[in-house]
């Protein structure tokens, strides 16, 4: 790494940009709409004006991923969700009247969104443009001033990150910081105004850890087993193209992909069937295919593989969906495969999978399907595939998820106007769109007390008009 690359990598330095950012936001408490629109505006320039530097980063972190999955999963939802935030910045601002009781009119109360302050983002590998750009967004609108700190398994993003923030920012605006798992423990550590981690459940726990030291808020992107359900009579190869599709995304390297699917006994084969042409249409000769996504690392991929051999040695059946067994397709891919016949002893149906690999469960009745997913923890996402309203309010309604699909994967993630987080085990609290500006911003109650009223007559000393007026109160 170059030795003035504005990169922090080490405690000196982390503590210093911390303490830069945490005094200028509190010497400028409530920054302008017009202050926050341009900090907007830049951060749209930064993305705009090096997109072709942005997916070579990440391709290079990645050992492979196509520009063009990047520019739709990473530079486009980040665009929309700031151009979002923009159009409707100037009317999330404004106070918000409440209603006033009977007994303290004329006075008048209203909710004053004010700026938290400084904002720590931990951003993880699998996105890590957009899983930073998101958050900062909501951060940045709220009025406040941030520190992100990226992965380890991400140093090319991260390094370009950091320069560019340093071009398109001040440096009490926002800094970048590297390092490895010990310089992210000290981050955590740090006395935050708000944290907002996205990340394994484990890592998530020790994150609430230290936050807890500073009384520090956050919000937690958790992740979890997030089912795929096919109702019965829902047209498997429908069911399938739109599961592969959300699978194979970032080859299976997303919180919310599909983790599992549940179908009525009997459409197994169906399902393989549809399953495979999908990805041979998608990702026709797969060991070369620019489209597909490389795992991040040999360590994670020998994770995945790890979970093959585990489920092979006990008893499961291993489908892979392209002309190579899953370990031939290259040392950092792998190829999409089902795993059937599986059982609750197998590590694959223990662990968040974050890869290619699809376990494929059966049902006999959709109560079976919901007991299974209701006796796990609450996912991150679910997906329902339904025609029959009766029985997708019975899902929507007996399941708690942190955000549901119907008839495709993915995309609720997408939509600017839904909130995106998790419940339980698979995270709290919420960001996108309006949700983030809340998260992000302290919301002020003010009661305004009107120069005529009658509050003085709840004073003592207590005499005979307070004990009428308190049995009108208490009646």
């Amino acid at each position: 790494m170059n030795a003035t690359s504005p990169l922090i990598i080490t405690d000196a330095q982390l503590n210093a940009s911390f303490s830069l950012i945490h005094e200028a936001s509190r010497n400028d408490p409530a920054p302008s709409l017009a202050l926050r629109r341009q900090r907007l505006d830049a951060m749209e320039a930064l993305l705009r004006e090096n997109s072709p530097a942005i997916c070579a980063a990440i391709s290079a972190d990645f050992g492979h991923r196509s520009t063009h999955e990047t520019q739709l999963l990473e530079i486009f939802p980040s665009l929309e969700g700031i151009r979002h935030v923009r159009n409707h910045l100037k009317s999330w601002m404004k106070p918000q009247r409440r209603s006033v009781s009977l007994w303290f009119q004329p006075g008048r109360a209203e909710i004053r969104p004010q700026p938290m302050g400084c904002v720590g983002i931990v951003t993880p590998w699998n996105y890590p443009l957009y899983l930073a750009i998101g958050p900062l967004t909501a951060a940045f609108a709220a009025g406040n001033r941030a520190l992100i700190k990226m992965s380890e398994f991400t140093p090319s993003i991260a390094t370009l990150f950091a320069e560019l923030a340093a071009r398109y920012f001040k440096a009490d605006e926002l800094a970048v910081v590297g390092g490895d798992h010990e310089l992210a423990q000290a981050f955590t550590r740090l006395p935050f105004d708000h944290l907002l981690f996205t990340g394994s459940t484990a890592v998530g726990r020790q994150v609430m850890k230290a936050a807890a030291e500073n009384l520090t808020p956050v919000t937690l992107e958790l992740g979890g087993k997030s089912p795929a359900i096919i109702a019965p009579g829902y047209p498997i190869a429908k069911a399938a193209a739109r599961i592969m599709a959300g699978k194979c995304l970032n080859a299976g390297q997303t919180c919310i992909a599909p983790d599992y699917v549940l179908l009525p006994a009997g459409e197994e084969e169906n399902f393989i069937a549809a399953a495979r042409a999908v990805v041979a249409s998608s990702y026709p000769d797969l060991e070369r295919n620019a489209d597909y996504t490389a795992v991040v690392n040999l360590r994670h991929a020998n994770r995945l593989r790890g979970y093959l051999d585990d489920a092979r040695e006990k008893g499961a059946r291993l489908v892979p969906l392209a002309d190579a067994t899953p370990n031939e397709v290259g040392p950092q891919r792998l190829a999409p495969t089902l795993v059937l016949n599986t059982n609750a002893q197998m590590r694959i149906m223990q662990e968040e999978i974050f890869g290619p690999l699809l376990p494929i469960l059966s049902y006999t009745h959709i109560d079976e399907a919901l007991s299974y997913v209701n006796a796990h923890d609450r996912p991150l996402a679910l997906y329902l595939f339904d025609h029959d309203k009766a029985r997708i309010d019975l899902v929507l309604d007996q399941t708690i998820a942190g955000g549901v699909t119907i008839n495709d994967t993915i995309l609720h993630i997408a939509q600017d106007e839904l909130p995106f987080g998790g419940v339980g085990p698979s995270g709290m609290g919420h960001y996108h769109g309006r949700e983030g500006f809340l998260t992000f911003s302290k919301q002020k109650p003010v009661f305004y007390q009107s120069r005529i009223n009658g509050i003085g007559l709840f004073n003592p000393p207590y005499g005979k008009l307070f004990e009428r007026l308190i049995k009108v109160l208490l009646r």
